[in-house]
């Protein structure tokens, strides 16, 4: 078998992002640009007013107090969207909104609010300096100045700047569809009450949801009954997908067909298990360019195997340059024991919290492979490598954050 971090690499040295393509801004919220993006405009375009008020010169009120007012005569109005029809000399002032234009010959502006207005004057009673209330042609953005990297995912604020900067469309990369199969006679659906020897299909649901958390998008199918021939045509139709994702059916027992079938169908098979728990009897296969993987029905590790190795697989295809969670160390509350003499890397679901003194973790119970409920509070994956028994209580282990830590 090999390590989680050899099986890491080889998929993600076998994976590559989608092709292109260009999108309307609409579209676009969390995909990963393809390109470095950088502005085409300037922005503000033109020097205009932050404030309702009056745009004058800022020399005329050098002596203006309460006692002794400027008075300054109106010239006329200005909305945004309008245009100035010409200039604000000595002892002129424009009345104007947010938005507008700055007039030629003023140099600030006054809010309303410090004004009172007469029939064709204003009168302004304190001094104000050059430039206050004026938003420069270009202080936002610059021609040529770069917006977003390649790689990253937009966000609102991103798209918004996009559309400021002139890009009503831009390369990125798409979501990736990936096909869920969930395998085994014993399955019903969620909404069914199971009969003897039979369980919901929680998989479909945990699977589904943690492919659509990190962008791409789940095409679930039926389940699948421990049959080969239906296995097979099923596999056909999924492998129109993007990635082809099946849980169960992979391990060494009687009805585990999901190997042969796979390579029956031409897909190569890169790696089969590794070296971890839970969750050792993970596969991963190529047909083509098409990554498909196999991984444990158990429904834990079939959750962890999605967050360890399918989810940097399905960033790296969307065009993401950031393809892994954050990584920390906290100190192991209770400690941990496992079996002497084990090779294999485990995973522990923790619940990890920010403290004034650094970074706590607790287990969040019992750690079977089956122990769905054990996903429930926790927001990290301990990591104990290979061939360590024990942790005692405080000691300190790498956490992979699946969630914020929490604050106390």
């Amino acid at each position: 078998m090999i390590s989680p971090a050899e099986a890491l690499a080889l998929i993600l040295d076998r994976v590559a992002p989608l092709a292109a393509r260009g999108l309307a801004l609409p579209e676009i919220l969390g995909l990963a640009v393809a390109e470095d993006l950088r502005s085409a405009a300037q922005v503000p375009p033109f020097a205009n007013s932050a404030m309702d008020g009056y745009a004058v010169r800022a020399a005329d009120l050098t002596g203006a107090t309460r006692a002794h007012p400027v008075r300054l005569q109106v010239l006329g109005d200005l909305a945004a969207g309008g245009v100035p029809k010409g200039a604000v000399g000595s002892g002129e002032a424009l009345r104007i909104m947010t938005g507008a234009p700055l007039p030629e010959g003023a140099d600030a502006v006054v809010p309303v609010e410090d004004t009172t207005r007469g029939g064709d004057w204003v009168e302004l009673r304190k001094p104000t300096r050059r430039g206050i209330h004026i938003r420069l042609a270009g202080e936002d953005l610059q021609v040529g100045q770069l917006l977003v990297r390649a790689g990253q995912g937009l966000r609102p604020g991103d798209i918004g700047a996009l559309a400021a900067a002139g890009l009503p469309t831009v390369n990125v990369h798409p979501r990736v569809r990936v096909a869920v199969l969930t395998t085994g006679d014993e399955l019903v659906d969620v909404s069914e009450e199971p009969g003897p020897g039979r369980i919901r299909d929680a998989n479909i649901h945990a699977v589904c949801a943690q492919v659509a958390a990190c962008g791409a998008i789940p095409v679930p199918f039926p389940r699948v009954p421990d049959d080969r021939a239906t296995l097979t045509r099923t596999l056909r139709m999924a492998l129109e997908a993007d990635v082809v994702l099946t849980t169960g059916g992979i391990s060494v027992g009687d009805y585990d067909f999901m190997k042969d079938m796979l390579e029956a169908l031409g897909a190569e098979r890169v790696f089969w298990k590794v070296a971890q728990k839970p969750g050792g009897p993970l596969g991963f296969w190529m047909l083509g360019e098409k990554p498909i993987f196999g991984i444990p029905g158990n429904p834990v590790a079939a959750m962890l195997m999605v967050e360890e190795y399918v989810r940097p697989a399905l960033r790296k295809q969307m065009g993401f340059a950031k393809l892994h969670r954050p990584v920390a160390e906290a100190n192991l509350e209770g400690g941990w024991t496992g079996k002497a003499g084990d090779p294999r890397t485990t995973f522990l679901r923790v619940v990890a919290r920010r403290e004034a003194g650094g970074m706590h973790a607790r287990l969040t119970g019992p750690q079977g492979s089956a122990i769905l409920s054990s996903m429930l509070t926790a927001n990290a994956l301990a990591v104990i490598p290979g061939g360590v028994a024990r942790v005692e209580p405080g000691d300190p282990v790498q956490l992979h954050l699946t969630e914020e830590a929490e604050d106390h």
